[in-house]
């Protein structure tokens, strides 16, 4: 008989006041979970018939992506982003001249097809798919900058040990961009998209505690791309921004793409943690790969240069770090529900009925609670729910054609006139603010 042995974990603290908050944060931790929160919200789910990591999105969590969606497409519109869409699969060669299947081929879910030269992958990044729109005509150099823009969804076959709720899955969608600019354009749409990138951040209020992490290459490893000469050429115009910039910043050797170098945003979330959200880089070698041209001001043929952005890094992983960040709290302009009213008997379920019409004309995201229901009820219902703004209709709101408003901010504001109501609460959502 062979002796067994148990392994044992602990912890040792220096003082008691280190373990009690050592404590605290785990119980913090747990209550924040996004995945207790997420199930609890009814956001999303998981199934074991469709499989580890492959998250399923709910009418409620998909109006949390689709308004996170707007805000960024709205955000890139005024900076001249172009639209596109690229198919979910392509063929094994396409990653074979981006240099991905040879760096991450074990990264990529199993090939389609029997002959390598005719298989077919899903596809783990979108670049080379946007390298193929703007190659697909001779371009001049009047053209750009040019800006493509795609919500991307993308597959990385993850070991089941690394999947981890939203933020780390096996399908999720990028806010993928690229853009391809003239050596000259570089360093002013670098700046313009560390702007669009902080942008975001500032909406989401993470902005407070975010550093800069110039991720360059490790010159001992053999796992980059490229000439010498266009690492120190892309590194150079990063630094040149942080510079400007005045960002507060820190250097990761040996976390460059395998194709170029990159400034990431780190956040510092509600428990303390640190997570990668938004990435610019700057990218010299994919071009020369793909061979890529534009006709210059003097008629020559010139090699773009481009600058591959995604502000939220991945929704997916986002919506998790956001759900831990507010608790479950969102506010007001992101939360799947905005406003729930509460009629307090089965007559005024009609007249609730129609201010949630006039609520939802204006875009207001507006539930009627017809459960009948005791009124002390549907408050912890729609509390536990996390509804930012209750509405409770009574006989006297009927006939004096208003609403006993409570919002999770603020408590009680009592009754205030429907024709308020609707222009304060549509106001507030425009300008991302508490009503």
């Amino acid at each position: 008989n062979r002796a067994q042995l148990q392994r044992i974990y602990g912890t040792a603290w220096e003082t008691p006041e280190q373990l009690q908050e050592y404590k605290r944060r785990r119980e913090e931790a747990k209550r924040r979970d996004h995945r207790k929160l997420g199930k609890e919200l009814g956001l999303f789910i998981f199934s074991d018939e469709v499989g580890p990591g492959l998250p399923l999105w709910t009418p409620k969590g998909t109006i949390l992506r689709e308004t996170l969606e707007t805000f960024l497409k709205q955000e890139q519109v005024k900076r001249g982003y172009q639209p596109v869409v690229t198919p979910h699969i392509g063929r094994v060669e396409l990653f074979k001249t981006s240099g991905h299947w040879q760096k991450y081929k074990d990264d990529l879910f199993p090939m389609m097809g029997t002959e390598e030269e005719e298989g077919f992958v899903l596809k783990a990044m979108n670049c080379p798919f946007h390298i193929q729109i703007y190659k697909s005509t001779l371009r001049s150099y009047r053209e750009l900058p040019m800006r493509l823009a795609e919500f991307g969804t993308v597959y990385r076959y993850e070991q089941s040990g690394e999947l981890g709720g939203l933020t780390r899955v096996r399908g999720f969608t990028q806010d993928d961009a690229h853009l391809f600019v003239t050596p000259e354009q570089l360093d002013d749409e670098f700046l313009k998209v560390v702007d669009l990138i902080q942008s975001p951040l500032r909406a989401l209020k993470l902005d407070h505690s975010f550093r800069a992490r110039l991720s360059f290459r490790d010159p001992n490893s053999d796992k980059y791309i490229g000439s010498e000469d266009a690492w120190n050429k892309a590194e150079a115009a990063i630094r040149r921004a942080v510079e400007t910039l005045g960002m507060t910043h820190f250097e990761g050797i040996g976390e460059a793409a395998f194709y170029g170098p990159k400034l990431d945003f780190i956040v510092r979330d509600a428990l303390d943690r640190e997570w990668q959200l938004g990435t610019v880089q700057v990218d010299y070698n994919l071009p020369e790969r793909f061979d890529l041209e534009y006709v210059a001001e003097d008629g020559s043929r010139q090699r773009p240069v481009m600058i591959h952005r995604a502000p939220f890094g991945s929704l997916e992983r986002l919506i998790g770090i956001l759900i831990e960040e507010y608790a479950g709290d969102f506010p007001l302009w992101l939360a799947p529900v905005q406003l729930r009213l509460l009629p307090v008997t089965e007559e005024q379920v009609g007249f609730a009925q129609q201010v949630a019409e006039q609520l939802l004309a204006q875009g207001v995201r507006v539930e009627v609670d017809s459960s009948g229901d005791r009124l002390g009820k549907m408050v912890r219902n729609a509390e536990k729910a996390k509804i930012p703004i209750m509405a409770v209709v009574g006989a006297k709101e009927v006939e004096t054609h208003s609403l006993n408003i409570r919002t999770r901010a603020q408590g009680e504001l009592g009754a205030l006139p429907v024709a308020e109501v609707v222009e304060r609460v549509t106001a507030a959502i425009a300008q991302r603010h508490d009503f």
